[in-house]
């Protein structure tokens, strides 16, 4: 059954699961009044602080929260679910869905760009709340200073290492963790509240107009930091798998928005009543004895945020292999009951690796928000890029209430997204670099694998010409049960050909395998394997994976049993796993000349693309390990392919 299709939660369920959204889910959010509201005033694009600008930056940022959280995700994105599930891929998948859809390729262009935009936010997010969270020490005293990277890179990385054991365990502390934490910046808010009651005048979206209207181009500049304070809003859409929209939505309006915005405006009216505290207010919110105490709560919810974009960082490469944009990498599910709870190496250390140098390169959190704020506003323009098709080809809305709500979409963030812009000499490159690169090997991929299988079909050969050539050739048969995968059905593949042209020889029964990526979440084991008997002991089985599930061949096998065409004379053994051969193809890519190519022969990529292919190919996980086959019991015959 599908997230979509179950009962909402109700009662202690929906509490629990509104307590792991806090976890799960505002990690990143939460822990934006760490830094952002002191960029506003002392970063590289701050604005004078006055009190009419404290006001009118507080009013923005309050505006910001409820126009891009609450109204843009929270109430309308969110809506827009892939079978129960959310986030860039998943939405890619549900506004291209098999065939060829009208601007389809745009569409994966877009998609794909803002699915390799979040991987920089993963790396970033990590550096910059361990970072924002440590430098509270420096508050406390100076003696702390030169500890604070040291002391930073330390927690990142015990924070990669433990990623092997999985999140079940510490999973469970996140949402009181984080609990705390916003029950902490709620009291801390009331508290600089008190101080100068005044700000809350800024609840009224006139001082955020008048801000616009006195600052102009400034006051558009300003929002490359207030930007800072909905990072994460994208989580919570990729996000709604694991938990549920109704848990998301009460933990939000509950707990999330009210605490975010009690202490963004205790932080303003403390600034408000002490110019001088610019340098850190969300520390100095907070009386002498309480530093430390709050220095390992905020910690504590870094940590928290910093897990949340790993684990999301994971589950996207996973959907990138499952629907064809990334090679095979070596995944580990760390859990028996949570399909979701998976880790992988590769992913991991890269992320560690791009973490320490973020942190060894910028040293401070504000240093390091100048590359925060690119990422996180294209791949919010990438969705509402995305959600317009939804609401349009799915959804069937008139097309004024789609232009009305895309305009006003794209308006807020194409407007983040230009002043983030500015931060590009800063450090903004570096998310727009990774997005590059990450962008080029998945297209890379995707193309190449098009190829490839271009190439396949041509040398293959349809099972019904086979299957009757086999009945009047009659070869020499083996006892035993060959399974041959092949990611093209109803053909003989190339390996089973070559396997026939040099062995002679072929098993009393002969499975031809293909697994089917869907570009739907999870398929019911019910629905998953369909058998057909080819005859001549030939059977062609296709399996159906979701872009959130592993394939694995022994679990394949197990459901095809009872299809299976039944012993012919008795000849045709059991299916028994350890019994079976398994045929797997493994190509050697060469590289071929370009300009001898004819016009009417493949369209090749640029020789360069198909090096970068091949590389990728040599280095992909072998197919025997990533669908878990038995080593001795699998043969690979080798052909070499032209790209």
């Amino acid at each position: 059954m599908s997230h979509a299709d179950r009962k909402p939660p109700e009662g202690k369920a929906l509490a629990g699961l509104a307590l792991a959204a806090l976890g799960v889910v505002y990690g990143d959010i939460g822990t934006s009044p760490l830094y952002a509201l002191k960029e506003c005033f002392g970063g590289p694009h701050a604005v004078a602080l006055t009190h009419d600008n404290v006001l009118g930056v507080l009013s923005l940022i309050f505006w910001s929260l409820n126009f891009v959280v609450s109204w843009k995700y929270i109430s309308l994105v969110m809506r827009a679910d892939n079978r129960g599930e959310g986030g860039i891929l998943a939405l890619l998948a549900l506004v291209r869905p098999g065939g060829e859809a009208k601007g389809r390729g745009f569409l994966l262009m877009v998609g794909l760009f803002g699915a390799a935009l979040l991987y920089g936010d993963g790396v970033i997010t990590p550096a910059i709340s361990v970072l924002g969270a440590i430098e509270g020490l420096e508050v406390a005293t100076p003696i702390f200073k030169a500890w604070v990277v040291p002391i930073a890179m330390l927690i990142i990385t015990a924070l990669f290492a433990v990623q092997r054991h999985g999140t079940a365990g510490i999973g469970k502390i996140f949402g009181p963790v984080t609990t705390l934490y916003f029950v902490v910046i709620a009291v801390l808010g009331v508290r600089g509240i008190f101080l100068n009651p005044e700000v809350l005048h800024a609840l009224n979206p006139y001082y955020a107009v008048d801000f616009f209207i006195r600052e102009q181009l400034h006051g558009l500049v300003v929002l490359a930091a207030v930007v800072l304070v909905i990072t994460g809003g994208e989580a919570l859409y990729a996000d709604m798998g694991h938990i549920g929209p109704v848990p998301i939505r009460l933990a939000w309006f509950g707990v999330v928005l009210p605490a975010l915005a009690l202490n963004y405006f205790g932080q303003g009216a403390l600034l408000l009543s002490d110019p001088t505290t610019v340098s850190n207010p969300f520390y100095l919110l907070a009386p002498d004895w309480a530093t430390y105490p709050l220095v390992i709560i905020a910690t504590g919810a870094a940590v928290v945020a910093s897990q949340a974009l790993i684990s999301g960082a994971f589950s996207l490469t996973q959907q990138a292999m499952q629907l064809g944009f990334a090679p095979r990498m070596r995944l580990i599910h760390t859990s028996r009951t949570e399909i979701g709870q998976i880790y992988m190496p590769g992913v991991n250390w890269a992320l560690w690796a791009a973490c320490i140098a973020l942190v060894l390169a910028f040293r401070s959190s504000s240093a390091l928000a100048a590359t925060y704020g690119v990422a996180v506003t294209g791949t919010m323009l990438t969705t509402s890029i995305l959600f317009s098709v939804v609401m349009r080809r799915l959804w069937k809305w008139p097309m004024w209430r789609v232009v009305a709500i895309t305009s006003a979409f794209v308006l807020v963030d194409v407007a983040f997204l230009s002043a983030n812009l500015l931060k590009i000499p800063d450090g903004g490159w570096f998310p727009l670099v990774a997005a590059g690169v990450i962008y080029l090997l998945m297209s890379t991929w995707k193309a190449g694998k098009s190829q490839i299988s271009e190439i396949q079909k041509g040398s293959s050969l349809p099972l019904d010409l086979f299957v009757p050539d086999i009945a009047k050739r009659k070869p020499h048969r083996v006892s035993g049960v060959a399974v041959v995968l092949s990611s093209i059905p109803n053909v003989a593949p190339p390996v089973l050909l070559h396997h026939l042209k040099h062995n002679k020889v072929l098993h009393q029964q002969v499975i031809m395998m293909t697994i089917v990526s869907l570009e739907i979440p999870q398929v019911d084991d019910a629905t998953r394997v369909k058998v057909s008997d080819k005859g001549e002991g030939f059977v062609q089985i296709i399996a159906e994976y979701g872009f959130l599930e592993t394939p694995n061949v022994a679990h394949i096998l197990a459901l095809a049993a009872e299809q299976m065409p039944a012993p012919t004379e008795g000849k045709v053994p059991a299916l028994k796993l350890h019994e079976v051969t398994f045929y797997l193809g493994r190509e050697t890519l060469v590289i071929a000349p370009r300009k001898k190519r004819k016009p009417s022969d493949l369209q090749l990529m640029p020789a360069w693309r198909a090096r970068l292919f091949s590389v990728m190919t040599r280095n992909a996980q072998s197919a025997a390990a990533y669908f878990g086959l038995p080593p001795n019991r699998v043969v690979e015959l080798g052909a070499q392919l032209q790209v």
